[in-house]
């Protein structure tokens, strides 16, 4: 692939469609629910939620559903990006692991991203400050109340949606028969990742441009903050490999600044990255009881592996595993949960291990 790093890692992250993976057509809806109160105390007399599904549910004879699989986007993504080539078409084709002939599979966009309810579709910084618990309580109506789902197979999802499918585990113990959280850790954002999610922030709510969310154009913390999401989504094997000059980099910064920023509104980036601010599942670890397995990779600046969170939480998981990727020539920083190729041996573990009798 001759694109840089960085743009390799956006694709992965907000995802563009392939040829091949337009193969996979879903069916695209959206869910509307009335007077949604969230944990802020705020009300959404409309709160929409958009979806895409691929396949069809199956149902025993109780009437459970047996084959519904969710997967939960990254910070700033959509359900969309899961209908790329290098997830779609290594997961969800005809004999692959999570074949969309078997199984029923749902690609939502969160509460503040994609088609789904945000500030940017009109009232900017008035939007509920929505928060991961939100986001989850929605998603679980949008598949009770409408989709008519009563059981997940498996809950996964990368970055953001790693950290949600944590949040799952807890909320909803008895709802799924599997978890895999890519790309997170299970406790409360502190130290680094903090900080550059300060930055994000601080980088829009404080510059003057911002006009307290009434902006004319977006405002250049706009740029800035996305200067921050560069360096934590960076790949710096690959990067030096691309470019070993400094002409070299400096083109690809450029692109890459272009490329983040393009269609992007500064209150949807601003709420997306506040929406984090009291996750912290560590207390009720011991609560879930479907089996789980968290994979990060070595390479990854959001979740560095010398922390050793991942390694110490994970014992109070009854039935949890945790699978730590080594850097490699394939894998990609942060960007590595978008690649199905190097851990679908794994999910293939799990479905096994978690197949009910």
């Amino acid at each position: 692939m001759s694109k840089s790093p960085i743009i390799v890692l956006l694709v992965l992250l907000f995802a563009s469609l392939s040829v091949s993976a337009q193969q996979l057509t879903p069916t695209e809806g959206d869910f509307t629910i009335r007077d949604f109160k969230f944990e802020s105390g705020e009300t959404l007399p409309e709160l929409r939620l958009h979806y895409r599904t691929l396949g069809k549910p199956q149902r025993d004879a109780s009437g459970k559903v047996t084959n519904a699989v969710w997967v939960g986007h990254g910070t700033g993504g959509t359900g969309r990006q899961f209908l790329s080539q290098q997830f779609a078409g290594v997961l969800f084709g005809e004999g692959q692991l999570l074949d969309a002939a078997k199984y029923f599979i749902i690609l939502p966009d969160g509460i503040g991203h994609g088609q789904s309810s945000k500030p940017s579709d009109g009232l900017r910084a008035k939007f509920p400050h929505y928060n991961y618990n939100d986001m989850i309580t929605a998603q679980y109506r949008l598949l009770t109340e409408h989709l008519g789902v009563n059981h997940l197979r498996l809950v996964m999802g990368t970055s953001m949606g790693g950290m949600h499918t944590w949040v799952w585990g807890e909320k909803y113990p008895d709802f799924m028969d599997a978890l895999m959280p890519l790309a997170s850790l299970p406790v409360q954002i502190a130290g680094r990742n903090r900080y550059f999610r300060r930055m994000v922030i601080d980088s829009i709510a404080k510059d003057p441009e911002w006009m307290g969310g009434d902006y004319k154009q977006q405002p250049r913390g706009l740029i800035a903050a996305n200067y921050t999401l560069l360096v934590m989504g960076s790949i710096p094997l690959q990067q030096q490999k691309q470019a070993p000059t400094r002409e070299d980099a400096d083109k690809m910064f450029d692109n890459a600044v272009a490329n983040a920023v393009r269609g992007k509104d500064a209150n949807d980036m601003l709420y997306q990255f506040a929406a984090s601010r009291d996750y912290n599942p560590q207390p009720l670890l011991e609560t879930i009881k479907a089996p789980l397995l968290a994979i990060n990779s070595a390479d990854d600046q959001v979740n560095p592996p010398e922390l050793g969170v991942a390694e110490r939480e994970i014992k109070r998981v009854k039935r949890g595993r945790f699978i730590l990727i080594p850097i490699s020539d394939q894998t990609r920083g942060h960007g590595t949960h978008s690649l199905p190729a190097l851990w679908k041996q794994h999910l293939a573990d799990l479905l096994e291990e978690s197949k009910k009798p």
